[in-house]
């Protein structure tokens, strides 16, 4: 007799705190993808249902909630977390119940483990092309501003190397709490104006990043000259803070809202229509969150399961056309085949695509060997 019970998945993105602004928009990409999956009869035929609670930006209560939905609402798979402070809070509770974390986040990378599939960039698909990018176009003297916790920290010593190099050098770096306030960028950006270098290297999550760039702004410096460039600065924090202080600044990421193909254009009129508005707004993490439910959805299909030890083997190895392009979860370290791209936010408040990778890029999580991946440009001008 078949099974028509509901599927019960955990959710843990934040509503609430100081990544609130960019883990909704996970939140939003999961929901889509589960609304997708419901509609189109479910998973043979069972209802997937989200079990969902708010950890509030907080890695001690991602950790707590995570139990919970292991042992009280008894689920097998958690969709969740945005800092890497919080995954890295929630890696032993699935480790020691072997269940299996979806993680839609770039990270810093240097990690593994067997119930984490990770679906956001790897330093390879992102740090290697901005750095890249920046030091051809701007230049190789570097000034690095950071929040406060594991990601920043391991990203910039990323970039440095990656600069370093390419015969450049870091000039500062600076760091700031979550959820800075613009009076705690002011002295930093009086210390970017004396040091002059070719780029500042953003690491800023959350809340503070508007803040970096209305001080910036206010500053009277030029992205034309010394621009921002940041693996963090999505189309969510630019609608924040508004399209004309990010406009001429960069970032590095596999999937820009712009993008023009025909599998993009149908996901934003399927979020069109559930969010019942056309004024929408996407971004890398939306992107990554939204395709690993899919991801999820096939293996379950194809296993009859989402234990662990059923879900993997169908899991790993498997493909799904995202938006970005084809993507493919890698057996050997569990990350995801992606579309490395820079772009240049423009004064729509979304990016315009400067550099792109011909095919998808293997991911390197360890940085053991990398290459950018037939990389070419898209445009041959910089001029805003």
């Amino acid at each position: 007799m078949a099974n028509h019970d509901p599927i019960r998945v955990g959710v843990l993105f934040s509503k609430t705190g100081v990544t609130a602004l960019i883990e909704q928009s996970q939140l939003s990409g999961t929901m889509l993808a589960i609304s997708e999956i419901n509609s189109a009869g479910g998973i043979d035929g069972r209802e997937v249902v989200p079990v969902y609670y708010d950890p509030q930006s907080n890695p001690a209560l991602h950790s707590v909630l995570a139990e919970r939905l292991v042992l009280t609402d008894k689920v097998n798979v958690i969709f969740g977390c945005y800092m890497s402070s919080t995954r890295k809070t929630v890696l032993p509770v699935v480790e020691k119940w072997n269940r299996l974390l979806f993680y839609p986040t770039l990270y810093e990378g240097f990690e593994f483990s067997n119930n984490v599939i990770y679906t956001g960039a790897a330093p390879n698909q992102n740090s290697v092309q901005l750095a890249d990018f920046m030091t051809t176009n701007f230049g190789s003297r570097m000034y690095i501003v950071g929040s406060n916790y594991i990601y920043p920290y391991e990203s910039n010593r990323t970039m440095t190397e990656l600069v370093l190099q390419r015969n450049g050098e870091k000039v500062g770096e600076r760091y700031v709490a979550l959820g800075a306030t613009q009076e705690e960028f002011d002295p930093i950006i009086a210390d970017i104006k004396k040091k002059k270098p070719s780029f500042i290297f953003s690491t800023v999550v959350g809340n503070s990043t508007q803040y970096l760039y209305k001080a910036y702004a206010e500053a009277g410096l030029n992205a034309k000259e010394m621009p921002i460039a940041s693996l963090t600065t999505s189309e969510a924090e630019i609608r924040e803070m508004g399209a004309e202080l990010a406009a001429g600044h960069y970032t590095a990421a596999p999937y820009f809202q712009s993008l023009d193909n025909e599998v993009n254009a149908a996901v934003l009129a399927s979020y069109r229509k559930l969010l019942g508005t056309d004024d929408v707004t996407t971004n890398m993490c939306w992107e990554a969150a939204y395709f690993q439910v899919h991801l999820y959805a096939n293996a379950f299909r194809a296993s009859g399961s989402d234990e662990i030890e059923a879900l993997l083997p169908h899991l790993l190895g498997s493909e799904f056309l995202a938006p970005q392009g084809r993507v493919r979860i890698d057996p050997t370290t569990h990350h995801t085949c992606l579309y490395p791209r820079v772009g240049r936010a423009n004064a729509k408040g979304q990016f315009t695509i400067v550099r792109e990778a011909k095919r998808a890029v293997h991911p390197d999580p360890y940085l053991v060997t990398y290459s950018l991946g037939d990389w070419t440009a898209r445009i041959d001008a910089l001029d805003v």
